[in-house]
């Protein structure tokens, strides 16, 4: 890892398909292969200074997201080649619909605010 949070794939890895990811801000980003296996994590500085936990957890998600819109532009290129319902529905791929839901719970789940000892007054 260097000190911008940079961890380079591993030997090996470079050849898998990859697909991105990143947060609001792009202060982390993520490189996974289609299965959300991280190839490579970018962290700002910034971000280091966060409860490790919550850092981490924040990467995971950011992996099962990409995985998911990975998984959902591979189902969209099996139908637009002529697979059929039933075939895509056995593959396991994720729908459009059901990639949303997740991505609404995951919002609804993760508490976005900032957490400072600031109040409002």
């Amino acid at each position: 890892m260097t000190p911008e949070g940079d961890v380079s794939p591993q030997a090996g890895q470079q050849d898998w398909p990859a697909v991105t990811g990143a947060t609001l801000s792009g202060s982390i980003r993520v490189r996974t292969t289609e299965q959300g296996l991280p190839l490579a994590i970018k962290v700002d500085p910034a971000e280091l200074r966060r409860d490790p936990a919550q850092l981490a957890g924040e990467v995971l998600r950011l992996c099962q997201r990409t995985a998911n819109r990975a998984g959902l532009a591979l189902r969209k290129q099996l139908e637009e080649a002529g697979l059929d319902a039933a075939g895509l529905s056995r593959t396991g791929l994720p729908t459009e619909a059901e990639v949303a839901r997740q991505e609404i719970v995951e919002e609804q789940d993760y508490d976005t605010e900032p957490q400072s000892w600031l109040r409002t007054v």
